[in-house]
């Protein structure tokens, strides 16, 4: 008799995925257990009548993985699949389930991290910081009300979307187009990380050369908000290629906000 994944154990699947993948986080095995975790309901109803197959399985998805979560839903889906397949007879054995997972695993955290981290979030927090002006609650609730449906639906669609294609879904994310999209994805995050910076990022200069003249003017009149641009480009140097806290770069433009305050001169 061919055996068919419910519904219903398709959707705890997923929820275990979303709420779990990160719970067991380590350097040895990354989000393995949390892999592992939204495959249970799969191995149970698939195997749950074989137990050399079950722990073929439980031992299969115990492997090092990492990706990133959000587009990442899509391999659970995927990998069902592949287990309900392979459950029928089908030619599917461990290295192509770990082959799928491993040959996913980059294209899809960079494609995840650039739309999610590097454009998305942005927006919806640069969008959500303007409410927030005058100590409103609009800003936290429009990010939270915006922010949080969008990653569940989109999510919920890419599990369920990479189970219906199976192994198929693959070509979508390793062909030809993937690295274009990527690429894009990521140029795009920088404009709008650029254009949150220009925003948001207030530095001025209260120092005159003589009457009339001052250091401000004298930038503005050369390259409009070139102060902020260089504090913004200073605080990359130091976050990425020295490796400073960013509690401790608040810290310290806190105290030289304060003491250029004191001076009269910020």
């Amino acid at each position: 008799m061919e055996k068919k994944l419910s519904k219903k154990t398709l959707f705890k699947s997923y929820i275990n995925w979303s709420f779990f993948h990160l719970t067991s986080l380590g350097f040895e095995r990354m989000e393995a257990f949390g892999f592992l975790h939204s495959m249970m309901p799969i191995i149970k109803e698939l195997y749950g009548d074989d137990k050399e197959e079950e722990i073929k399985a439980l031992k299969r998805h115990s492997v090092f993985y990492n990706v990133e979560p959000i587009l990442g839903t899509v391999v659970p889906g995927i990998v069902a699949a592949l287990e309900e397949n392979r459950a029928n007879g089908a030619a599917i054995d461990d290295e192509m389930i770990n082959g799928v997972k491993v040959g996913l695993m980059g294209p899809l955290s960079g494609i995840g991290d650039s739309f999610f981290q590097g454009l998305l979030a942005p927006i919806f927090l640069s969008i959500g910081i303007s409410f927030s002006e005058g100590g409103s609650v609009l800003g936290p609730l429009f990010y939270i009300f915006t922010m949080f449906p969008f990653i569940v639906f989109f999510s919920y669609f890419v599990y369920f979307r990479g189970y219906r294609l199976g192994v198929n879904s693959v070509d979508m994310f390793l062909g030809k187009n993937a690295k274009r999209i990527q690429e894009a994805f990521a140029v795009l995050g920088l404009i709008v990380t650029g254009a949150i910076g220009a925003s948001f990022v207030s530095l001025s200069l209260n120092i005159t050369v003589v009457e009339e003249v001052t250091v401000q003017g004298f930038l503005d009149g050369i390259f409009p908000s070139f102060l902020p641009l260089m504090l913004l480009f200073v605080t990359w140097v130091l976050m990425t290629k020295k490796h400073v806290k960013a509690t401790t770069l608040i810290l310290a433009y806190v105290v030289l906000a304060f003491l250029g305050s004191l001076l009269g001169i910020i």
